[in-house]
């Protein structure tokens, strides 16, 4: 278990805001989160930094308010992004064991393996997490570690995400300039589980799909691990822009009208008229004209069918099916009324919303948007027992397994 008394702090980088959360774990494993801050976001897209300089002066502005009101100074800070750019490759190795048992050097062999084929596939890309899924010994799984278990042969099934080595130099030059050291990155996907879901949920099936301003991101978890993850560079703005450029509106009236729709569809008198056009109080800069409701559904329906196909075929590959039983949830899009029902009959099966606007745990402050840090503070804390991360995981920790245990202190 992780236990430091001097202050620690996670970061996330927003395509809107730059969020900062800054923690202290004292001796008796007491968490005291002692302050946040939320600063608009410079020169990051979609987790990537596109201006050096505006990014660096966002981050700086924002871990500044958060160390004032902590009354301490970070020298090093986690960092919770999604980038379009990440990588989610699952591998799974083998080895015979002819009838002896399964030593841990088998395991870590296995394990060495896998990560050497990561890096000889593609040299440009960095490893940031690495997830054991199963374990399958003589043709049976084995979720935990099959440590002096008799067997013939042993295969481990791994994933692993990645992303560009110069999209990390950048992130890494920014908070340089910032005098902070990244310590580790962490999937906003990843985190929001950690935050949102439940052990039986991610033990036993669960899909998330967190729609954002710019992109919609999917995460598929199972046995406690992310098994496969993506990011597409398509969110709601894109709907906006639709209704924007085909109705011929600008960007403000086509947020209203997207954040009136009804995504059920059952309901939407309070946007249309009795001959089901667009009432004349939208056209708040442009001159009013006729745009019939089917029109501007189609579009919404148009673009939500794209987005949601992509996730169908990522759902379809990786074989965990909302059908079969596997939790399927939605999240961001929080003015984008009854989305989870449209969700729930394009996927033929229940979908759940979930809600970001989590209350602040330790000042009752609502409406702060802080599970992605949440749920980073809950992975750094108590680590994560099918994740393998060198750089923080504790010596000391009993509540990682093996696979965890292996990776600490490996380059």
């Amino acid at each position: 278990m992780m236990i430091h008394e001097h202050s620690q702090g996670i970061i996330e980088l927003g395509n809107i805001n730059i969020k900062c959360l800054i923690f202290k774990i004292n001796s008796n494993d007491i968490l005291e989160i002692q302050s946040t801050s939320i600063t608009q976001s410079e020169g990051i897209h979609n987790g990537v930094i596109v201006n050096i300089s505006k990014a660096t002066n966002a981050i700086r502005s924002c871990i500044s308010v958060a160390e004032k009101k902590a009354k301490s100074s970070l020298k090093k800070i986690n960092v919770v992004l999604e980038q379009p750019e990440f990588l989610c490759t699952k591998f799974s190795k083998h080895k015979k064991i002819d009838g002896s048992k399964i030593h841990k050097d088998d395991i870590e062999f296995l394990l060495k393996e896998a990560k050497k084929q990561v890096m000889l596939n593609d040299e440009k890309q960095s490893i940031i997490h690495i997830f054991n899924h199963n374990y399958i010994v003589d043709g049976k799984p084995f979720i935990e570690e099959p440590i002096d278990v008799y067997a013939d042969y042993l295969s481990h099934e791994m994933t692993f995400v990645t992303m560009p080595k110069n999209n990390l130099k950048n992130i890494n030059k920014a908070f340089i300039d910032c005098d902070i050291e990244v310590e580790r990155l962490i999937s906003c996907t990843f985190a929001l589980a950690a935050k949102l879901l439940n052990n039986n949920e991610l033990q036993f099936g669960s899909i998330l799909i967190d729609m954002g301003y710019e992109k919609t991101s999917l995460g598929l978890f199972k046995n406690l691990a992310l098994v496969h993850s993506i990011t597409f560079p398509v969110g709601i703005n894109h709907i906006i822009k639709d209704i924007s450029n085909i109705c011929l509106l600008n960007l403000e009236e086509s947020k209203i009208i997207s954040d009136k729709i009804d995504f059920s569809f059952q309901n939407n008198k309070e946007l249309f008229d009795k001959n089901d056009y667009l009432k004349d109080i939208y056209f708040k800069n442009s001159n009013y004209r006729r745009i019939s409701q089917s029109l501007i559904l189609d579009i919404v329906k148009a673009r939500l069918d794209e987005i949601f196909e992509m996730i169908q075929k990522q759902i379809i590959a990786t074989g965990l099916n909302p059908t079969l039983g596997a939790n399927l949830f939605i999240l961001g899009g929080s003015n984008l009324f009854n989305l989870e029902k449209y969700c729930s009959n394009f996927f033929g099966s229940n979908v759940k919303k979930l809600d970001k606007n989590i209350e602040k745990e330790s000042q009752g402050e609502s409406d702060t948007q802080f599970a992605s840090c949440l749920g980073a503070l809950k992975i750094i804390k108590d680590g994560w027992e099918t994740e393998a991360i060198p750089e923080l995981v504790d010596k000391n920790s009993q509540k990682l397994g093996f696979f965890a245990k292996f990776f600490q202190n490996k380059p």
